[in-house]
């Protein structure tokens, strides 16, 4: 084999196994980061994983929050409204917008006791949401052009 085909064999063997090498790293690094969603079903049908860090959601249900008045730790119970219902117990503030009966989505790590351990919740509003400053500016604006 003559030096040019030599070194030419040598270059694509290096760029192959650069981007084989890239790829693997860059599917490891997503795959650390990535979360997948359960719905309530899938929590209590033994679907979900435990020990993982996943996300579940739901909606609260109504008279399930249960909080502990000496810290800020709180356990409420969600579920799709079809009767899949698991607690959940988090410790920390709740977002202004967790109320029962709201749609929110928990991140953490179901237990094998069926509780999941909530790192961080999520609350989620509907497509009406506005900022109740965005509600001011607007009756404003309704009020002056009423006149």
């Amino acid at each position: 084999m003559n030096p040019k085909r030599k070194t030419r064999l040598y270059l694509a063997v290096f760029v192959v196994v650069a981007v084989a090498g890239t790829t693997a790293a860059l599917m490891l690094a997503l795959e650390q980061n990535m979360n997948m969603f359960y719905p309530p079903q899938q929590i209590v049908d033994g679907t979900a994983p435990t020990a993982t860090t996943i996300r579940a959601g739901g909606m609260v249900k109504d008279g399930s929050v249960q909080r502990d008045s000496q810290s800020l730790a709180v356990t409420f119970t969600i579920t799709d409204h079809l009767g899949a219902d698991f607690s959940v117990a988090y410790t920390g503030i709740l977002p202004d917008l967790f109320r029962e009966g709201q749609g929110i989505i928990v991140q953490g790590e179901l237990g094998g006791d069926g509780v999941f351990a909530a790192s961080e919740v999520l609350a989620k509003h509907d497509e009406n949401y506005m900022p109740p400053e965005l509600i001011d500016l607007a009756a404003e604006i309704e009020g002056n052009s009423g006149s």
